[in-house]
C-alpha cells in the first residue's frame, strides 16, 4: 500500500461520517451552479452511494428545487402571493431587530430581497426558538418556509409582507472538537499536512516540495486564529480568491470597489455592526483595486482596530475578532522579498505606522498556479464539517499559553514583533498540531520547523518592508527561540 493509499484509509477510518469523496469533474458541475464548496460537500454526502459515486441529475434536480436563484425569487412570491402557497428553500439569510418596531426582519443577499423595509418579517417564535443561529452578528445558511400576509407589521391592507414561518439552520455535523484534536494523533505530521490540503480541494501530490505546501496553508491562519492579519502577493491564478470565498461561511471577501467606514465598522444610520464584528476574517482581494472614501479616518479606524480589536464610532464602542487579510496580483519582477513590493498595495496602506500592524506576509510566488493535477479526487474531509472546526479551533485558549511557554522572548524585543510571531505560531499550531494539550505535548525540532521558523519569516519580510518604507524601522527581528527544555 503507497502512501497515499495509507492516508486515504486513515481519512476514511478515523472521520467516517465526515469524509467526502472529491472529483474534479463533479466539482467543476458545481461551481458552474454558483454552490460554494462548504454546501457542496453536504450536497454530495447527501446524494453519493459507499463508493463516493453521484448521480449529477438528481442532483441537479434537487439544486433547482431547493436553492432558488434570483431568477427564481419572482416566481417563488408569486406563489406566496398570488397563490396563497407557503414556499420552502435553502438560502443565505441575515436578520436583524427593529429597535423601533422590536420586530425581527430578514434578508435573502443571494436573492436580492427585501427592496424595502418590513417587506420581511421573522415570525415571533421562530426568532424566539433559533435565537442563537439568526442574531449571531452574521449570515447564516438554512432551510426557510414563508408566507405572504397581506396585513404586515401595520395590519393594514395594502402593506403586505412575508413571513418567515420556520428555520432549521443549516449545522449538518455536530463539531466534536476533542475528537478533532485526539484524531491527530494517529496521523504523521506529513499526513496530516497533506489531510489538510485535501480538506481544503487541494491534491498533495500537485505540490513540488513542502515548501509550497506549507506556503498554501498559510493562508488558513484567519480561519483559525483571531485578529491576525496578512498581506499576500501573488501571481494571477494562484486561487488567493477561492480560498477566502468558498470554504467557509465564517468569512468575507471583498472584490474591489469603495469601502467605507460603516461597511467595515459600524453603520450609524442602521444601527448596524460592520463585517469586521461579523466575521472571522474579512479579505480584500485585488486590493490594488480598493478605494476608501476617506483615506486618513479608514487608516486611523483601521489601527485603533487591529492594534486592540476595538473601534469607536460616534458613541458606538464595538469590538471584532476578525483578521484583516490583503490580497494582490504581483508582477513577476517584483516577486523578491528583498525589493519593496508594498509599492504594490494602494495608497491607503502606503503607511509604515500601518503596515507594521500587520502580522505576516505570505510570499504567494511560492504557491503554484493552478493546474488539473493539484485539484482533489479522493476521500477526504468534506469542507462545511473542516470550515466548523476551523471556526471552532478559534476559541481554543490553550494555543497562546503553549506558544508564550515555548518562546524565549528577549526583553528588549519589539513589542508588535513578539505579538506577531506568536500570534502566528499560535495560528500554526491549532493548524499542524491541534492535539496538543501542553508545552510537553509538542516536538520541540517540529514546533521551531513548522511554526516559528515560519513566522519569523513571514514577519520578517514585514519587518524588512518597513525599514524600506521608513528607515527608523530596524531591518532585523528579535532573536526568538525555542526553550530547550520545558
Amino acid at each position: 500500500m503507497n502512501a497515499n493509499d495509507v492516508l486515504q484509509d486513515k481519512i476514511r477510518t478515523f472521520f467516517q461520517e465526515m469524509v467526502v469523496y472529491k472529483d474534479p469533474i463533479q466539482n467543476k458541475f458545481f461551481s458552474s451552479l454558483s454552490i460554494p464548496s462548504y454546501l457542496r460537500d453536504w450536497i454530495v454526502m447527501r446524494f453519493s452511494d459507499d463508493d463516493g459515486k453521484l448521480n449529477l441529475d438528481e442532483v441537479r434536480d434537487y439544486i433547482k428545487t431547493n436553492i432558488p436563484t434570483k431568477n427564481d425569487w419572482e416566481l417563488l412570491k408569486s406563489k406566496m402571493v398570488h397563490d396563497g402557497q407557503r414556499v420552502k428553500f435553502l438560502a443565505k439569510i441575515r436578520v436583524e431587530i427593529d429597535v423601533r418596531t422590536g420586530h425581527g426582519v430578514f434578508k435573502l443577499p443571494d436573492l436580492g430581497f427585501p427592496n424595502r423595509k418590513y417587506e420581511a418579517i421573522v415570525k415571533d417564535h421562530v426568532l424566539n426558538h433559533n435565537r442563537e443561529e439568526l442574531l449571531n452578528d452574521s449570515e447564516t445558511w438554512g432551510v426557510i418556509e414563508c408566507e405572504w400576509n397581506p396585513f404586515g407589521v401595520t395590519g393594514k391592507e395594502g402593506d403586505g409582507a412575508i413571513y418567515m414561518i420556520s428555520f432549521k439552520p443549516f449545522k449538518p455535523y455536530k463539531v466534536d472538537v476533542n475528537y478533532y484534536q485526539e484524531v491527530r494523533k494517529e496521523f504523521t505530521l506529513s499526513e496530516w499536512i497533506d489531510m489538510l490540503l485535501l480538506a481544503v480541494d487541494y491534491n498533495p501530490a500537485g505540490f513540488l516540495d513542502t515548501r509550497q505546501k506549507l506556503a498554501l496553508l498559510s493562508r488558513l491562519l484567519p480561519f483559525v486564529e483571531n485578529r491576525i492579519n496578512l498581506i499576500e502577493l501573488a501571481p494571477k491564478g494562484t486561487g488567493k480568491s477561492y480560498m477566502m470565498s468558498q470554504l467557509s461561511k465564517y468569512g468575507w471577501l471583498v472584490s474591489g470597489g469603495s469601502i467605507t467606514r460603516a461597511r467595515l465598522f459600524y453603520d450609524i444610520s442602521r444601527s448596524t455592526p460592520g463585517l469586521l464584528s461579523r466575521y472571522d476574517y474579512v479579505a480584500f482581494d485585488e486590493v490594488q483595486t480598493i478605494s476608501f472614501p476617506d483615506v486618513d479616518e479608514i487608516r486611523g479606524a483601521l489601527k485603533g482596530y487591529m492594534e486592540s480589536g476595538e473601534y469607536r464610532v460616534g458613541d458606538y464602542r464595538g469590538t471584532g475578532k476578525a483578521g484583516l487579510v490583503l490580497m494582490g496580483n504581483i508582477s513577476d519582477e517584483k516577486m523578491r522579498e528583498d525589493t519593496d513590493v508594498f509599492t504594490e498595495l494602494p495608497y491607503a496602506f502606503q503607511e509604515s505606522a500601518l503596515i507594521d500592524r500587520f502580522h505576516g506576509f505570505i510570499k504567494g510566488w511560492d504557491i503554484p498556479r493552478m493546474r488539473e493535477n493539484m485539484k482533489a479526487h479522493g476521500w477526504a474531509l468534506n469542507v462545511e464539517y473542516f470550515s466548523e472546526v476551523m471556526h471552532s479551533l478559534r476559541n481554543e485558549i490553550i494555543y497562546p499559553a503553549i506558544v508564550e511557554n515555548l518562546l524565549m522572548v528577549p526583553k528588549s524585543s519589539d513589542t508588535r514583533d513578539v505579538t506577531a510571531i506568536r500570534r502566528i505560531c499560535s495560528g500554526f499550531m491549532r493548524l499542524f498540531f491541534p492535539h496538543a494539550k501542553s508545552a510537553e505535548d509538542v516536538n520541540i525540532d517540529e514546533f521551531r520547523t513548522y511554526c516559528l521558523d515560519l513566522a519569523l519569516k513571514m514577519r520578517g519580510i514585514i519587518r524588512h518592508q518597513l525599514h524600506l518604507m521608513d528607515s527608523e524601522y530596524s531591518d532585523t527581528l528579535p532573536d526568538i527561540q525555542v526553550k530547550q527544555k520545558i
